[in-house]
């Protein structure tokens, strides 16, 4: 996938992963990019996040990000500070810039391993003689359990482009949710007006997934620009909405052990905060995952689910609809459960539809059925 004027990629395989599969990237620009930054709130919080926070608050530009896959480098004290202190240092030498601050970290994998920063030394010079103005692999670099890529790309009118590049399959759970993100753009926008719609961006879109309701201590979304296009700034905020929603999308369909996109649309709450947190809600309710996988409509579940959070809700005029089949209007609806079972089956995706009677919010939430294969690659992932 071709990326934005002034943005450069490479990957390649530095035996941090058991497979030997491709576990390192880089992305590169040769000029300073303004950047925007989102971060996990769990309080364990790894070495790459903490720094980057720090380079996030000094407000300078960077010029590269460097990415491991297969060693979350957290929880092994100080020495994973150093670790990853030495991650920047290096990138930053092969890249031949003057300072490692000009290099953001990114790690994810198995807590509580020492990352073998030797491995990734050795890597590096061969990876910044391979950067080339695509995407070069970078999306198949960071993966772990993910089963699919995930890159999006828009074009404005413009010319302008953005691209989106994000991996995320199990540990996801509204909170930044869990994943690393990559976007990046070569629209004209300043680093003050990025940062300003970057949180509002987050929030409807990758703080909308859940998978498991685990939430991790790496995740990280991270926004550059280049600013060599003209570009408008309400079409480069729709575009980047796209991108962002359409990436929360596939971490969705590609959960663990996942066979099922869900989908839940909440409409008519109190604001659109309400909505959102109502739909979030439904979609991470372990209980409405096990009930989509076996095509079960039960839709108290739903109901219950959404009444847990607190948001309002006028339960004399709720409405709730699965597949586009009401089933619930105040009180249940005389419906043939056996053919809203069939609309579930042979789908790619099962739409849930809360209508909470309690003003004018709209949010939107997604996740997937959860399945025995989930349990399976969670009770075997480290041995």
């Amino acid at each position: 996938m071709r990326l934005p004027d002034g943005f450069e990629m490479a990957s390649g395989a530095a035996g941090i992963k058991p497979s030997g599969k491709s576990d390192l990237a880089l992305l590169y620009s040769p000029v300073p990019l303004h950047w925007a930054f989102a971060s996990t709130r769990n309080r364990l919080i790894a070495p790459c996040v903490q720094r980057n926070r720090a380079r996030y608050a000094s407000g300078e530009p960077v010029r590269a990000v460097v990415v491991n896959a297969g060693n979350a480098n957290c929880a092994t004290g100080d020495r994973g500070t150093w670790d990853n202190e030495d991650m920047a240092g290096m990138s930053a030498s092969a890249l031949a810039l003057a300072r490692p601050q000009d290099v953001l970290t990114a790690s994810t994998g198995v807590i509580g391993r020492r990352l073998p920063t030797e491995r990734i030394e050795a890597a590096l010079p061969d990876l910044v003689q391979s950067m080339r103005s695509d995407s070069n692999g970078f999306e198949d670099a960071i993966l772990t359990t993910d089963l699919r890529t995930k890159k999006v790309a828009r074009t404005l009118r413009s010319g302008a482009r953005v691209v989106g590049i994000a991996k995320g399959s199990g540990m996801i759970h509204p909170d930044m949710a869990t994943m690393l993100a990559f976007v990046v753009t070569d629209a004209a926008v300043g680093q003050d007006e990025l940062r300003a719609m970057w949180p509002g961006l987050i929030d409807r879109s990758f703080n909308q997934v859940t998978v498991d309701g685990d939430t991790s201590p790496n995740d990280m979304a991270l926004l550059l620009s280049s600013a060599r296009a003209d570009a408008d700034l309400d079409e480069l905020r729709d575009a980047l909405g796209a991108v962002t929603t359409q990436l929360a999308q596939m971490i969705a369909r590609d959960g663990e052990g996942a066979t099922t996109l869900i989908t839940v649309r909440a409409s008519h709450a109190r604001d659109d905060a309400e909505a959102r947190r109502a739909a979030r809600a439904v979609a991470r309710s372990s209980l409405v995952k096990a009930a989509v996988h076996g095509r079960d409509p039960n839709w108290g579940r739903i109901l219950s689910a959404a009444g847990q959070t607190g948001v309002r809700i006028d339960l004399a005029h709720v409405r709730i609809a699965l597949q586009g089949i009401d089933v619930f209007r105040g009180e249940p609806l005389p419906v043939d459960l056996e053919r809203i079972s069939r609309a579930m089956h042979d789908v790619e995706e099962v739409v849930i539809e809360i209508d909470l009677a309690a003003g004018d919010g709209e949010g939107t939430a997604w996740g997937c059925d959860l399945s025995a294969d989930y349990v399976s690659i969670n009770a075997d992932y480290t041995t």
